[in-house]
């Protein structure tokens, strides 16, 4: 893998040597990936290459055939449930799609976790930190006691953010989260992760195909292919590497026009800041 920006921070995910696969087939071998506190990491791939399988690999829902993985300089491989359980309290997650529960409103399902972790908490505290939570992911008071069939896709990929926010994580891991939002709906999920991730002071591990989302707000991108983290570092610094996916993706039509966007914004961002 090339080691890029290799400044000596503080590392909250470690991830060394990790083999996963399901029968015969290998998805990662020998994967390494180190995760800084404060970043938002990008991680990016072709279809296939386990984006989704490494994430679930570092939470603990599916084992890896080898390797290590530390979260907040713990080991998450083998440990007793009770000792995984106070790490994992210190992160959140948004899937795919949101995957709320169906049978619950927007505001139980924010509680889900609290009530795993804080059981004695009573029903009044409960209803006010889940609105909180649900007016920190952008969505409004009523959509509290609506159930997810009730909400639009994006509703409910805010909901589910409230929800991933429910404990005040340190870390939160995104898979695909701006997937299926329209232009405007994506832009105005990755504003809120960046607003949420300098406000929180949050480290977030994003998994996306989402060329604007990568250019918007991610500090370092990594690159996954041939089974293996092949790269993590800027995009400027991604770009200097020949390696054809690599140059393929961000240089392609698609790659220029998120280019090009992103650097309209840099500058209306400047010339705001001039006439300021």
């Amino acid at each position: 893998m090339a080691r890029l920006n290799t400044a000596d921070d503080e590392t909250i995910i470690h991830v060394a040597g990790l083999r996963t696969s399901f029968g015969e087939q290998v998805v990662h071998e020998g994967l390494d990936l180190d995760v800084r506190r404060g970043e938002i990491l990008g991680v990016v791939g072709g279809s296939g290459t386990g984006k989704s399988v490494l994430m679930r690999a570092i939470i603990g829902l599916q084992p890896p055939d080898a390797g290590d993985v530390e979260v907040f300089g713990e080991p998450m491989i083998g440990r007793e449930e009770y000792e995984a359980k106070q790490v994992r309290k210190r992160w959140g997650v948004l899937f795919q799609g949101g995957a709320l529960f169906s049978t619950l409103t927007v505001a139980e399902n924010v509680q889900v976790p609290i009530r795993e972790y804080y059981p004695q908490l009573d029903g009044q505290l409960l209803d006010e930190i889940a609105a909180y939570k649900v007016a920190m992911s952008g969505l409004p008071a009523e959509a509290g006691p609506k159930y997810p069939s009730e909400l639009s896709g994006g509703m409910r990929k805010r909901a589910g953010l409230a929800r991933a926010l429910a404990l005040d994580p340190q870390l939160l891991f995104l898979d695909e989260p701006t997937a299926g939002l329209d232009p405007i709906g994506a832009a105005a999920f990755d504003s809120l992760i960046h607003s949420l991730q300098k406000t929180l002071g949050l480290t977030v591990f994003l998994i996306t195909h989402d060329l604007d989302t990568l250019y918007a707000i991610c500090d370092r991108v990594a690159v996954l292919a041939d089974k293996h983290v092949i790269a993590v570092g800027t995009i400027p610094e991604l770009l200097a590497l020949d390696h054809p996916w690599i140059q393929e993706y961000f240089n392609g039509p698609r790659g220029r026009v998120a280019a090009d966007a992103a650097g309209r914004a840099r500058t209306n961002a400047e010339s705001g800041e001039d006439r300021g």
